[in-house]
C-alpha cells in the first residue's frame, strides 16, 4: 500500500497568535513550528509557509519579518488602522488580514493537500468548509478560549498550542 504524501502549507495569523500566546504566557518559535510540522507526520513535504501581521509603520517588526523570510515564510503585512470600539469606549488598532489569508489559501490550493491554520478566528469557517470540499485536510492550531466554535467544528483536526508546547516553544539557548 502506497503512503500518501502530505503536501502541507502553513498559514499563521500573526496577530491572532500573538494574543493566544500572550494568554498562554509563552511564545512559539517560528523555526520550531516549521520543524515540528515537517516531522509530525511521515511523508510530509512543506510546500509553503505564510505569516500575516499588522504593523504600526513600515519599519515595525523589521528584524522579525526578515528572520521569518530567512526561515522560508512568505510574510504579508498591513499597516494597523485605528478604530473606536463602542463596547469598551476606547480606541484600538487592528489590521484585518483575513482576506489575504483566504486569497493565498485558494491561490495555492493546487499545491497542497493539507493546510495548517494558526488562528482561532471564526471568519475562516466558510473558507475551511470550501477547502475541505476539495479533499484538503485541515488542521487548526489555537488555544482554548480563543478558538471560535464555528472554526473548531469546520476543521478536520484541532491542536491546542499547549499540547505541542514542548516542541514549538521559543527557548533561549
Amino acid at each position: 500500500m502506497a503512503c500518501l504524501i502530505n503536501r502541507t502549507s502553513i498559514f499563521v495569523d500573526g496577530n491572532n497568535m500573538f494574543y493566544a500566546q500572550q494568554k498562554n504566557g509563552w511564545f512559539f518559535d517560528p523555526r520550531r513550528v516549521l520543524e515540528y510540522f515537517k516531522t509530525e507526520q511521515p511523508e510530509t513535504i512543506l510546500i509553503n509557509a505564510f505569516w500575516y501581521t499588522g504593523l504600526k509603520d513600515p519599519q515595525d517588526q523589521r528584524g522579525f519579518r526578515d528572520a521569518l523570510i530567512s526561515l522560508g515564510y512568505t510574510v504579508r503585512h498591513k499597516i494597523l488602522k485605528e478604530y473606536y470600539d463602542d463596547t469598551s469606549g476606547r480606541y484600538s488598532q487592528k489590521a484585518n488580514l483575513d482576506i489575504e489569508i483566504v486569497v493565498d489559501m485558494f491561490n495555492t490550493v493546487e499545491q497542497y493537500n493539507h493546510v495548517i491554520l494558526f488562528s482561532g478566528d471564526g471568519d475562516f469557517e466558510r473558507a475551511i468548509e470550501l477547502l475541505r470540499s476539495k479533499d484538503t485536510h485541515i488542521t487548526v492550531v489555537s488555544t482554548e478560549g480563543m478558538i471560535a466554535r464555528e472554526l473548531r467544528n469546520a476543521t478536520d483536526r484541532y491542536i491546542d498550542l499547549n499540547d505541542i508546547r514542548e516542541y514549538i516553544e521559543k527557548v533561549d539557548y
